[in-house]
């Protein structure tokens, strides 16, 4: 994926960016989505 891409490259991301893995896109919750959106994040993108 992009995101391994990245890594195995030694991209940077930008230090307002974090990365959270998970084992699958599936086992993220709406309510952590949206506790994130509560707690002011702009934006959430969940990739698979």
């Amino acid at each position: 994926a992009a995101a391994d891409l990245a890594g195995v490259s030694r991209l940077q991301y930008p230090p307002n960016v974090r990365m959270v893995r998970v084992m699958c896109s599936a086992s993220v919750s709406p309510h952590h989505i949206l506790r994130a959106f509560q707690q002011g994040v702009d934006g959430v993108f969940v990739g698979g």
